[in-house]
């Protein structure tokens, strides 16, 4: 089984004087796949993009693989370690192509594979902002697949299926779980939630443990 530990001690984020994280303590061995459910504005996504090193932290820690990531060369190496689908994934104010963002995982060839098989292959030469909610979607999925065949142990996925159907929902769920990586993810989505390990709930910045 692929995929590298995520190590949570004492974690606090905060979005000004307000406290979105609060003390979160939370060990995910590797090859684990962790859904973290919970209502909006709960800390989930501050949460996960404290992990990928996105959003800093207050207090606490959180080490991936056992490293941390306060210096130049420990961030490089966690943005290649961590593959990232990111909530409502935007497609930015410039003319982005699609094909640009698969190759941005780190292995092209695999990223446009992987959009063959979701079904967006055709569309690699389309402006992203061109592309539906859910077309959108999957392109990230097969970029996170792409950045996985690059090297990535750690998959983080905020809301991944939100804008699907019911059948590409299952069909990300299924992507999502069987993939050999350590996946932390956000969602709503029953399905996939019960596809996980282990499912989180969070309220106020705090975790408990749901299954």
């Amino acid at each position: 089984m692929g995929g590298l530990e995520i190590r949570m001690s004492g974690v606090r984020c905060r979005h000004g004087r307000v406290e979105a994280v609060a003390g979160v303590d939370l060990d995910v061995p590797p090859g684990l796949k962790v859904a973290l459910t919970g209502t909006n504005g709960s800390g989930k996504t501050t949460l996960l993009r404290a992990v990928l090193g996105l959003h800093p932290t207050a207090a606490g820690s959180v080490l991936v693989g056992g490293r941390d990531h306060r210096t130049a060369a420990e961030r490089s190496w966690r943005r290649r370690a961590c593959a990232w689908i990111p909530q409502k994934p935007a497609s930015g104010r410039f003319p982005l192509l699609a094909h640009e963002l698969l190759a941005s995982g780190g292995a092209p060839s695999d990223a446009r594979r992987a959009a063959d098989r979701l079904g967006v292959g055709a569309l690699a030469d389309r402006p992203l902002h061109t592309l539906s909610g859910g077309q959108l979607q999957r392109m990230y999925l097969a970029r996170a697949i792409g950045a996985v065949a690059a090297g990535a142990l750690v998959l983080l996925a905020d809301e991944p299926t939100a804008a699907l159907d019911f059948a590409g929902q299952e069909e990300a769920a299924e992507v999502l779980t069987t993939l050999p990586v350590t996946l932390l993810v956000v969602t709503h989505d029953r399905a996939l939630a019960e596809r996980c390990d282990r499912v989180l709930e969070m309220a106020a910045g705090r975790l408990r443990e749901v299954r």
